[in-house]
This record gives C-alpha cells, structure tokens and sequence, in this order.
C-alpha cells in the first residue's frame, strides 16, 4: 500500500519504491527554506530517508550536489549518504540526518558555554574542507569556480538591489552611487587578493545538522573557491543565532589551532592573527551585507516576510565592521544617512 500525498507526482512514488525495495511507504513533504529544491520524508516502517527533488540533471559527474558531496566525503566530511538518484527526474534519495539543527541545537541552551562542543565539531567539518579536500585538486566542480572579483560584486550589488533600492526604497545620488561602486570594489579586491580555499558558501547554524551527537553538513552544492573567512562568517556571525563575541572569539582561536595541524603537511601560507583579523571583519561587510540582500529579495520576490526579522542585527555585524575602516566610511554614511540600521523590517 502507498501512503502518498495526492500532490506527489506518480513518478515520485516509482522511483521511491525501486530504491527501498518496498511499496509500504509515506512521503511528506518537510517545510521549505529560502531554496528553491523541495525536500521530503519517505518514511518505510522503522526507516526514513529525505527524497530531494530539483531540477533534471545529467549523470556526468557535473552535477554540483553530487560532486561536492562526493569530494566531501572522500575527505571524511560527515555528508549525508546517498541512496539512489533519477538524474531525468531530478530525484535523489538521501540518508535521513533527523531534524536537529545546529541553530536549534544553539537555542535549547540556557549558556552559550554549553553550545560551543557543537560548534567545534562544525568547525572540524570546515577543517576537512577548507584543507584536505581544498589539496586534493580533482575534477570536483568546486575547484571550478571562485569569489573573484565579479562573483563578490555580484554578491554586494544583490544586497544594493534588494534591500537598499527594493526594500528600502532609496533612491542614490549620483554621487553616492559612485561612491558606493568605488568602496563595493575596493572589499571585494582586497577579498580576492586572499589564498583560496573550497568555501562551502552556505556555512550557518541551519546547513549543520547534529544525528546521534555528530555534526553533518548539508546544503553544500555551491561549495566554491575563496578566502577562509567567507564561511567562518558565515558560522560565527550567523543571521539565526547570536553567538557572544567571546564564543565566537574562543571557537575562531578553536580554528586557528586546527589549522596549525595542516600547515606544514599542506604548505599552507602563513598569516599574522591581525591580518587574519582585518579580513574576517571585510568579510563580515560583504557576507553579511549579500545576507541581508538575500533576507530582503525573498520579500520582494514572493512577499515571503520570514527572514525580515533577521535583517536588522544582521546589519549591525556590518555597521560595526565598516566602523573599523576609514577607507569605507562613504558606505557607512550612505547606510546611516538614510536610516537604513535604523529601520524594523520585520513590520513590513
């Protein structure tokens, strides 16, 4: 007997009943996020596996989720498995990681001391990340694509368009959009410029899911070539959680430690903890900045009001970095003139 939604397509079920080996089973569709792939359970008796459908892709070794899983795990990096795929369908049927996130993991805590063994373990997977499988150049599509300067722009540009035209309505000086390229360009130069290293892209509370007391990482199909700090950004200032300045300062030293064990064996370029600094806090404008942009273009696009709410402390990690720079203080007056950090979103 198929216990199956009307909504799921017939090919959904075939395809789920060839993997198993069984037609005793139930799909339910698990909530969305801000991606456009739709994710389901398909829960068989005592068993459970989430059903990943997107867009058809070919059986090449080419297509991103695939190659980077496959690159990851090579290297260790706890990723879920992968149990079948329908490359016409766009079908991929995967391990079942449960539904503890890292982010809930973070809010179920009364001290933030007691979150820090969980968030080492993140760390540990971007170790793998960031250094083996970085070394090991195979034909990973990974290695194929970078946070040069036209992707950091992109990025910067995206939040200029969603939140600063789209959702704030502001309407720049010729002067101030002049000013505004002219710093845009010189961050994401001065990124570029950095020793690149895979970066997973997406790296927060919500991509790092917690199954029987081990940190897994998912979410990972944009992995790309850039500067180690884009996803130390992305964990330790993370729109969803609000991680003290001391855990985040206690798990970056956690970090460096780790990293210091790959030095030698991976011919690692050395760097002072002030220059590692000074780009951790250019990363933090662009990365979180491109957030925001995010946040407000999911408004925009579909009037979806979720992630307003994330925007405003979000926007003081890049008020706060842009303070430490004269050089970008024309952004910092544009954002403060207008009354950008100012503004509640999430009464849209």
């Amino acid at each position: 007997m198929n216990l199956v939604s009307p909504q799921i397509h017939a090919t959904f079920k075939d395809f789920v009943s060839r993997a198993i080996g069984s037609d005793r089973f139930e799909i339910l569709q698990l909530a969305g996020d801000a991606s456009s792939r739709r994710y389901f359970r398909v829960v068989s008796g005592e068993e459970s596996h989430v059903l990943m459908a997107w867009e058809p892709f070919a059986d090449d070794g080419g297509y991103p989720f695939l190659s980077v899983r496959d690159h990851f795990a090579k290297h260790d990096v706890h990723v879920p498995k992968v149990v079948a795929t329908a490359p016409a369908q766009g079908l991929v049927l995967l391990e079942d990681l449960g539904d503890l996130t890292l982010e809930r993991k973070f809010w179920e805590n009364q001290s933030q001391q007691l979150v820090i063994p969980p968030y080492k373990q993140a760390i540990d997977e971007l170790i793998k990340i960031h250094y083996p499988a970085s070394r090991d150049e195979t034909d990973c599509v990974a290695f194929k694509v970078e946070f040069d300067v036209e992707k950091l722009l992109w990025e910067m540009n995206y939040g200029r368009e969603h939140l600063l035209a789209g959702l704030c309505g502001l309407r720049l000086t010729d002067a101030q959009t002049k000013a505004l390229d002219e710093v845009f360009f010189k961050i994401c130069a001065r990124l570029h410029e950095e020793p690149k290293f895979i970066a997973h892209r997406d790296y927060h509370s919500r991509n790092v899911m917690i199954k029987f007391g081990k940190a897994r990482v998912i979410d990972f199909q944009d992995a790309r070539m850039g500067a180690i700090q884009y996803d130390l950004v992305s964990l330790l200032r993370d729109s969803y959680v609000r991680i003290d300045e001391g855990v985040a300062r206690e798990l970056l030293n956690y970090y460096l430690e780790r990293r210091g064990e790959f030095e030698a064996p991976c011919g690692l370029p050395r760097f002072s903890r002030e220059h590692f600094d000074r780009i951790y806090e250019i990363q933090t404008i662009q990365r979180c900045f491109k957030a925001c942009g995010s946040f407000a273009s999911f408004f925009n696009l579909r009037q979806d009001t979720r992630y307003l709410k994330y925007i405003p402390r979000t926007l003081q990690a890049v008020k706060k970095s842009l303070g430490l720079f004269p050089e970008y203080k024309p952004f910092l007056d544009i954002m403060e003139g207008h009354g950008v950090f100012s503004r509640k979103f999430d009464t849209q």
